[in-house]
């Protein structure tokens, strides 16, 4: 699964600098300012969970069965795909129906984080 989860964080932190990139020269002269900024939110968020996703996954290769840690990983993978993907998709002129995805993508963000901070509880010192 660390092997799973690096591959994932290491494509979303690629993909969240592509973006970033496009939205930044090659879509200036057809999206609005705000939109722009839009797609800035989603490349910032999606950089943010592909880091976390990379320290789940380094977790896991040290402490394999700690509870929760999976389960985290997989919570900032789908937020990645519902926030940003939404945002992505909302920028480029999606309908206005996929709004209500993006604060559902940012509940798997939150989840994810309390999953990680319940298996650091968890964690068992070597000490």
């Amino acid at each position: 699964m660390a092997r799973t989860f690096i591959l994932i964080a290491a494509v979303s932190g690629f993909l969240s600098v592509v973006v970033g990139a496009f939205a930044a020269h090659g879509l200036k002269k057809v999206l609005t300012p705000e939109m722009i900024e839009v797609v800035k939110t989603g490349v910032q968020y999606q950089m943010y969970h592909a880091l976390a996703l990379l320290m789940v996954a380094l977790l896991l290769i040290h402490k394999p069965s700690t509870p929760g840690l999976k389960a985290g990983g997989w919570a900032f993978i789908l937020g990645s795909l519902m926030f940003s993907g939404s945002l992505y998709a909302l920028a480029l002129g999606a309908p206005h129906w996929l709004g209500p995805i993006t604060p559902l993508g940012g509940l798997c963000f939150l989840m994810g984080w309390v999953l990680l901070a319940v298996a650091a509880w968890r964690l068992k010192s070597k000490s």
